[in-house]
């Protein structure tokens, strides 16, 4: 039996403690910790991914960083935070005025997660379950997109798609630890900030995405 999002949130809200984001103190998130027994969570539903929303990454950390030292990247405009995750970016950019914040995930454990996660911050977001990289351009101002150049297909069909956005007048600006899968010649370097990744401290970078030549 799988569960309803309902027995999810609890489960999360039960066991994954809320605490302040490393570098980020403007924002907490519920995290995993040793004590909060995932397994129990997978056990729950036969579609349980990898919980990569349980955790920070480098990118989304970047990008959080970078949209709340420079709200006017984000304020009074309708932003697209693609592979939420735990919701930080999307988050961030509540914080910092965007108009309207839009949370997708492939995952539903992600977006009941970003959900609780925006709550805990006094802020709203609409969290979807999807993968918008499948089709056209999103009716939106602003794609903000963090860690999604993990693998080498994903970062593929992660590139199609983000093509297609600015060619259709959309701005994109993504976070990532310079994973090997990035496409470099469609980015322009706007930011780097220290990070912890995983319990590493590397540099997190935030790249504008430019058109094709």
């Amino acid at each position: 039996m799988t569960l309803d999002d309902a027995a999810v949130a609890a489960f999360i809200t039960a066991n994954l403690p809320l605490v302040e984001t490393p570098g980020i103190p403007e924002i907490r998130l519920h995290q995993a910790a040793p004590t909060s027994g995932l397994h129990r969570l997978a056990a729950g539903t036969k579609t349980f991914a990898s919980p990569y929303w349980a955790y920070r990454w480098g990118g989304g950390l970047a990008l959080a960083r970078h949209v709340l030292d420079r709200p006017e990247s984000v304020a009074g405009r309708r932003v697209l935070d693609l592979g939420a995750g735990s919701g930080l970016v999307g988050i961030a950019a509540a914080l910092a005025g965007a108009a309207e914040v839009r949370a997708v995930d492939v995952d539903r454990h992600a977006t009941i997660a970003a959900g609780l996660n925006a709550v805990a911050n006094g802020v709203r977001i609409a969290a979807e379950t999807g993968d918008l990289t499948r089709g056209g351009a999103p009716d939106t101002g602003l794609i903000l997109v963090g860690d999604l150049f993990y693998a080498p297909a994903l970062a593929r069909r992660v590139t199609r798609f983000l093509d297609r956005c600015v060619g259709a007048g959309i701005d994109v600006l993504v976070g990532d630890p310079a994973r090997a899968h990035l496409a470099l010649s469609r980015l322009e370097e706007i930011g780097r900030y220290a990070v912890t990744e995983t319990g590493v401290s590397k540099p997190g970078f935030v790249y504008r995405y430019r058109a094709k030549d």
